[in-house]
């Protein structure tokens, strides 16, 4: 691990982190800064996508934490990354949602039939939960008949959202999201052989200012305190990473 000190005047880190990690992450935050009271944390919460393209665009941030290895290996191809602190940090699972109080459906071949007028999806270009969705309808083969349906959201919680309020009568999120809202019920969970590994890496932004410091706060969130935080939020450790600090 890297030896760093925070100061009164140490600079904030900056983390650009997947929408689906919000209270976890916060949580963390909670926990890292009463250790660090000096330290201090900047959460930038969003699509995966978009958080990518604004690294590439040469916003400041400190550390990235993705919901697809996808755009992490986008920003790793370009050299933008400290590659050596990359970390697969959680494993996350995909999920059928309804408004709690709608007639339900038994699982995702549902979402082909008549009585299904809208789906809320994640917009697959930016969105990984988008992209994963895509691949479990591919493998169910019902793609091109929800076609019709489908209202796109900027990210997870925007799905969310959309089933919450009942603007649409299904959304395909994952498992965490949807196991802390109270408006809306698990359907079914996407098979693992339906979709790519959900995996969240980490890593620290290349041209950051504070490469110590944020090559800290990474080893922290592998570490088995992070972990039993991330674990309360619904999400699994992949083997091997986690424990990096007792």
């Amino acid at each position: 691990m890297t030896s760093c000190t925070f100061t009164a005047t140490s600079p904030a880190l900056t983390v650009s982190a997947a929408a689906s990690l919000k209270e976890s992450l916060e949580e963390i935050q909670e926990i890292y800064t009463k250790d660090k009271p000096s330290a201090s944390l900047i959460y930038n919460f969003g699509a995966s996508g978009a958080l990518q393209q604004q690294i590439e665009q040469g916003a400041p941030v400190d550390i990235f934490i993705s919901a697809s290895p996808q755009q992490m290996d986008a920003l790793q191809k370009k050299g933008l990354l400290m590659s050596e602190t990359r970390k697969n940090l959680l494993k996350n699972q995909l999920v059928l949602v309804e408004p709690k109080n709608s007639p339900s459906l038994s699982d995702f071949k549902d979402l082909a039939s008549d009585r299904v007028k809208k789906i809320a999806l994640g917009e697959p270009q930016t969105v990984p939960v988008g992209k994963y969705a895509q691949e479990v309808l591919s493998f169910f083969q019902i793609a091109d008949k929800v076609k019709p349906k489908v209202v796109f959201a900027k990210d997870v919680r925007q799905v969310l959202t959309y089933v919450e309020r009942g603007d649409v009568d299904a959304g395909i999120v994952y498992k965490t999201d949807a196991m802390h809202s109270a408006k809306v019920k698990i359907v079914a969970v996407a098979p693992a052989q339906s979709h790519s590994p959900i995996i969240y890496p980490a890593a620290v932004i290349k041209d950051s200012k504070n490469i110590p410091k944020a090559q800290e706060y990474v080893e922290f969130l592998a570490s088995n305190r992070a972990a039993s935080v991330f674990r309360k939020y619904g999400f699994t450790i992949p083997a091997g990473e986690s424990g990096v600090l007792p």
